[in-house]
């Protein structure tokens, strides 16, 4: 749903603060929808 889905690219955007990378940004965001279409 919506709200999951800007849950997951909030928390990525902190990470990304901290790790310094998009790709885990995308590999987290993937990974999570992935979990909630299974």
């Amino acid at each position: 749903n919506d709200s999951a889905v800007s849950r997951i690219f909030r928390d990525a955007k902190l990470m990304e603060i901290g790790a310094g990378t998009s790709e885990i940004r995308r590999m987290l965001v993937g990974r999570e929808l992935m979990g909630t279409m299974s």
